[in-house]
């Protein structure tokens, strides 16, 4: 099966996207398709290129080369990019502390563009339907963990954007927020099309339709999720770590150096001073020995002088 499979009329295009930093290939020639009505798992180690791949999404980096199509619309060029297409989640949301929910999704909905007239309205509806209503007074540096992520998440899909980024939307969330989150996600399925990434591969295979797999920067899988894991009969994890290996024994090999990657080399050079410091210590000796001898010669001279 192909890694990926152009389709008519999609969504979304990504097409032979790359990105360096210096001779560092961070994503390379990365493609794929999308639709709405979908939710796309993007799964890979850390440090494959994910984060970089969703910012490039979002705009907010540029690509080095390669093509964002949503909508027929390239978003690589800055002038198709409008902030209300587009809901990103990071995944430590960036909240302002000494707002309350309420001024703060109000001062988000301003710079989404929404209409004055508009605001309250969208702001009150959208309080409802991730469950915040109940705090929306309170300072938000006062909130729970879970009701931070929930105010993320409203903040990510205020405005109806047609593509909806969501980066480890359930990160330090408890089990029941878990499954409260998930529920929000699968909702907006029929009228969005979602980008999920998650280190949580079960979560993965609960809400995605679609999985991308990246690894080294490059697109290792790209397959429907029940296709995949009947084609594979195994579970997604086991699927994702045969996928991986490589960039797994890379990263260990890169952890080496705080424990012991230079042992052997630290252990040279330890040896190799103390041959210098023995060889000081018999230079030294043969030095004192010298000069005693010197002192026998020099108290036998005076004895001559005397008689």
């Amino acid at each position: 099966m192909p890694l990926y499979v152009f389709r008519k009329d999609n969504m979304l295009t990504v097409e032979h996207l790359t990105k360096k930093y210096g001779r560092r290939t961070v994503v390379n020639d990365l493609s794929f398709t999308a639709d709405k009505g979908e939710i796309l798992g993007l799964l890979g180690p850390n440090g494959a290129g994910k984060s970089t791949t969703m910012n490039m999404l979002t705009g907010y980096i540029a690509p080095d080369s390669g093509s964002i199509i949503l909508d027929d619309r390239d978003l690589t060029n800055p002038k198709n990019r409008k902030k209300v297409l587009i809901g990103y989640m990071p995944e430590v949301p960036p909240l302002y502390n000494d707002m309350t929910v309420r001024e703060y999704l109000l001062f988000a909905a301003e710079l989404k563009g929404i209409k004055h007239s508009l605001r309250k309205e969208k702001v009150s509806s959208l309080m409802e339907q991730t469950s915040v209503t109940d705090v929306k007074d309170r300072l938000i540096k006062n909130l729970s963990k879970g009701y931070r992520q929930r105010v993320g998440f409203a903040c990510a899909i205020l405005g109806d954007p047609e593509l909806i980024i969501l980066d480890e939307p359930t990160a330090g969330l408890d089990p029941r927020q878990i499954v409260a989150m998930r529920e929000m996600i699968l909702s907006l399925k029929k009228d969005h099309l979602v980008i999920l990434s998650s280190h949580i591969l079960s979560e993965i295979e609960e809400v995605c339709d679609h999985v991308l797999i990246i690894s080294k920067g490059k697109l290792v899988l790209s397959d429907n999720t029940e296709h995949l894991l009947e084609e594979h009969d195994e579970s997604l994890e086991d699927v994702f770590l045969e996928l991986t290996e490589d960039e797994q024994e890379e990263n260990t090999k890169e952890s080496e150096p705080l424990s012991s990657r230079f042992e052997d080399e630290e252990g040279s050079e330890e040896e190799a001073e103390d041959e210098n410091i023995d060889e000081l210590t018999d230079d030294s000796d043969e030095e004192e020995r010298s000069d005693d001898t010197d002192d026998d010669d020099y108290d036998d001279d005076d004895e001559e002088d005397d008689e």
